[in-house]
This record gives structure tokens, C-alpha cells and sequence, in this order.
């Protein structure tokens, strides 16, 4: 090749160098690079893609340390007084319901039992025979205010007829009265016998007495009519004596109600000698009763704990709380087993843990500083998450609520 053709060609190489370099100036790299430039955005965008999917899923996610599970303990007590002769479970073991626990000795509330059963039976005699006596009462008074009656008329009529004897009587008595005036004044004429006088004065002798019987037939006849009276007006207040008799039956019926009531008592309290299972649980504190101790009414034995009806109370944040509500899905994993269970959302706590504290807070004072307060969420394990019911009370847990 010429010279005057390569001259040329350096010329042209030179100046495309130059351009390249700004004329001896440093570019940006962008601008010297335009495909790392478009890389770059590239990035950018996906990186904020992600982002926002990264905010989006744990925005959706309510998180908590502040967690544990909660159950029902149920403690077992006597309800009698008694001598422990029996105990049937250890620590730790599984019972289902009406599993027998621990066994008084039945003999003292047997033997109250039997007493109960005497006391019902002569309650109930007493009953019966009050409940006889009422008809009879009834009937007798019935009977008796008739004949009072029929007496008090028959005692007046006797009055009568005593009243007409002693009229009778009383004139047989002036008549034998004067006769015996009029004799002795011819006695004394020697006009009549001697003997026809003294007949007169017989006679009016006999007619005195006999006015006296006659007076005191009449009081005879009089008392029986204050006599009948009387036993009239008993027998007027039959109907009280007929209310007495069924208040008294009725009192007996109270007493059998209350001897029944009493039996009743006993049955129960010979029944609460046997100590059961009131559910299905696991026995715990079982040291609090040991054989051949005498317990106390209401005096705690041991403590079952149901593994079936289990939750979680979780304290979130109050700022927490803004999207999360009854039913929503979550996720509680178990330090523990370091495993996950499904749960959801039962209910909100009503107040902040803050509020139920032994010393609430008090804020009298004016020094007030804000602090973000925690409230308890229920949280229910969903059914069959725990098969082998693995869970306690008290475990601690850290739930995860999906508020969306």
C-alpha cells in the first residue's frame, strides 16, 4: 500500500480515539458504557419489585415473643371430710373422665346414711297416720255437732216437762196446803176425826216433797240444757279441729320432705367418699395427699390438667393490632419441638396486660411517659395440630398472625 494511503487511515484512527475519549477528556462510565446503564435500571427495578413483595409479605405477618401456651388446671378437692384409704393414679399419668382417684372411708357417712333411712320411714308413718286422722276428725265432728244438737233440743224439752211437773206439783201442794188449814181448824171443833186430820197433813207433807223433787227436776233439767249447750258449741269448731288435723298432716308431709331431703344428704355425702376424675387430664401435685391422711373439705389432693383444650396467649404491641382480627390464620412455633402448629385468632384481650397487673400504673403524678402498651390475643390451635399432645401450659411459643 501507498503512503499517501496509510497517511490518511492513521489520520481517521486518531480522530475516532479522540472522540472516544472526549478529546483527551474522562466520560462518565455510564456514558462510555451505555449497556451498563441499561443493566443498572434493569437491576433497580427488579430490586424494588422484590422489595415491595419482600414489604408486602411481612406487612401481612404479626410477630411476637412475648407468648406462651395457657390451659385449664383443674385442682381436685373433697367436698366430705375423711381418712384417705385408696389412691389409684401417680404423677403424670393420663385419666380419662370418672376415673376413680382417691377413696375415703365410707364407714361414718354409711352408718349416717342408715340413720337418714330410719328417720324418712318414721316421718312417713307419722304422715300416714296424720293423714287418717283428718277424715276421721271430719266425720267425728260432723257426728258430734248433730248429737249436740239433738241433745241440747232434747235437755229443753226435759225443761218443759220438768217446768209442767213442778206446776203440777205446786198446785197438788196449795191444794193439800189448804186442805190441811181447813182441818185443823175443825180438829180443833172436834167437827172432823182426829184421823182424817193427820191424813190431811200426811198429804201435805207428800206434796211438799213432792214440789221440791219436782223444783229440783227442773235444775237437773236446766244444767243438762247449759250442758248440751256447751257441747254444742265444741262441736261447733269442728271445722277448726277438721283444719288442725290436715295442718298437722300437713307438717307431717314437711317432715317427710325434710327427712327425705336429709337421706338425700347423706346418699351424696357417702357418693363423695369416691373422688373421680371431673375430665380427661394428666394428674399433677399428687404430693398434697398421701395415704391415711385425714383431708378437710375443699382442701386441694392434686390437679389435673386437660391437654385437649389448649391456647395461646400472645401479648402483642398495640401497634400490632391495627389489622388483626377474630379468625385470622396463624402460625405458633414451639421452641420447644422447634416446629410450627396451626392456630387462628380467637378474641382480643379487653384490656392491656398492664391494667390486670397487681399495681396498675399511675399516672397522677404528670411525669407521663409514653409507653407502647401490650394486649393478650387468644390464639386457638387448630384441631388435630397436636395429635400426640406434645403441648403444655406454660411453653414458650412465638405466634405469627397473617393479617392478610
Amino acid at each position: 500500500m501507498a503512503e499517501s494511503d496509510v497517511a490518511p487511515l492513521a489520520n481517521q484512527a486518531e480522530v475516532e480515539g479522540e472522540n472516544r475519549t472526549g478529546g483527551g477528556r474522562n466520560l462518565p462510565y455510564f456514558v462510555s458504557h451505555p449497556h451498563a446503564k441499561r443493566g443498572f435500571l434493569a437491576l433497580l427495578i427488579v430490586g424494588a419489585v422484590i422489595g415491595y413483595f419482600v414489604w408486602r409479605h411481612f406487612s401481612s405477618r404479626q410477630t411476637t415473643d412475648d407468648a406462651q401456651i395457657d390451659g385449664n388446671i383443674v385442682p381436685i378437692a373433697s367436698r366430705v371430710s375423711g381418712w384417705v384409704t385408696e389412691i389409684n393414679v401417680n404423677d403424670n399419668q393420663f385419666v380419662t373422665a370418672g376415673t376413680v382417684l382417691i377413696r375415703l372411708d365410707p364407714r361414718d357417712y354409711q352408718v349416717a346414711l342408715d340413720r337418714a333411712q330410719a328417720e324418712l320411714a318414721d316421718a312417713e308413718a307419722n304422715l300416714s297416720a296424720a293423714r287418717v286422722g283428718v277424715p276421721i276428725i271430719s266425720t267425728t265432728t260432723t257426728s258430734g255437732l248433730r248429737n249436740a244438737e239433738a241433745g241440747h233440743a232434747a235437755s229443753q224439752q226435759e225443761v218443759e216437762a220438768a217446768n209442767a211437773r213442778l206446776a203440777e206439783a205446786d198446785a197438788n201442794h196449795a191444794k193439800a196446803a189448804a186442805d190441811l188449814q181447813r182441818y185443823s181448824q175443825l180438829v180443833e171443833k172436834n167437827e172432823i176425826p182426829h184421823q182424817q186430820y193427820d191424813t190431811a197433813v200426811a198429804a201435805e207433807k207428800a206434796t211438799r216433797a213432792a214440789l221440791e223433787a219436782a223444783r229440783a227436776a227442773v235444775a237437773d233439767a236446766q244444767s243438762r240444757v247449759r250442758q248440751a249447750e256447751a257441747q254444742m258449741r265444741a262441736a261447733e269448731t269442728g271445722p277448726q279441729q277438721v283444719q288442725a288435723s290436715r295442718s298437722r298432716a300437713e307438717a307431717a308431709a314437711a317432715m317427710v320432705q325434710r327427712a327425705r331431703a336429709a337421706l338425700e344428704m347423706a346418699r351424696l355425702n357417702l357418693d363423695y367418699t369416691i373422688i373421680k376424675a371431673p375430665v380427661s387430664g394428666v394428674v399433677s401435685k399428687k404430693q398434697n395427699v398421701q395415704l391415711g391422711q385425714i383431708v378437710q373439705p375443699g382442701q386441694p389432693l392434686l390437679a389435673l390438667v386437660p391437654l385437649d383444650d389448649i391456647w395461646v396467649t400472645a401479648n402483642f404491641k398495640e401497634t400490632q393490632l391495627r389489622d388483626m382480627r377474630p379468625g385470622q390464620y396463624a402460625s405458633v412455633h414451639v421452641d420447644a419441638y422447634s416446629r410450627d402448629f396451626d392456630a387462628h385468632v380467637d378474641s382480643i384481650g379487653a384490656a392491656t396486660g398492664a391494667r390486670f397487673s397487681l399495681f396498675p400504673p399511675e399516672n397522677a403524678t404528670g411525669n407521663y411517659v409514653k409507653v407502647v402498651q401490650r394486649i393478650p390475643v387468644k390464639l386457638i390451635f387448630e384441631k388435630g395440630a397436636d395429635p400426640q399432645h406434645l403441648l403444655r401450659p406454660g411453653m414458650s411459643v412465638v405466634p405469627t398472625v397473617f393479617t392478610k
